[in-house]
């Protein structure tokens, strides 16, 4: 699954896992966010991936130059959920549309858990 951006010189295709990884890249920068869960729906667990995964737990979705993407994540216990997925939604969209020249339509966050950390 590709997406794909129209130029003048031709056409530009990116394929959907290099969006995911580097959406993931970001939201690991970005505060309060502990890492990507892994949600396993036999068992109904949700487990930390390491950082080395960055586009598990990350869903995109779209076409036509536009964007859907859905984003499993572990936020720091203390931190306001709010702020941490505002602050997310924002820096991965502006990033993102930087990054591809491709529109971000939405951004589905879903908190699979809370964690203390060090």
């Amino acid at each position: 699954m590709k997406s794909s951006v129209d130029t003048h010189l031709g056409s530009i295709q990116i394929d959907k896992r290099v969006i995911a990884q580097y959406a993931g890249t970001v939201a690991n920068e970005c505060f309060g966010i502990v890492g990507m869960a892994s949600v396993n729906p036999k068992e109904g667990l949700v487990r930390i991936l390491k950082k080395e995964k960055v586009d598990h737990g990350i869903s995109v979705k779209g076409s036509g130059g536009k964007l859907i993407l859905d984003f499993h994540v572990i936020i720091a216990y203390g931190v306001s959920i709010m702020a941490v997925t505002e602050n997310l939604i924002s820096n991965v969209k502006y990033k993102v549309e930087s990054y591809t020249g491709l529109e971000v339509e939405k951004i589905n966050i879903f908190v699979e858990g809370v964690r203390v950390i060090d």
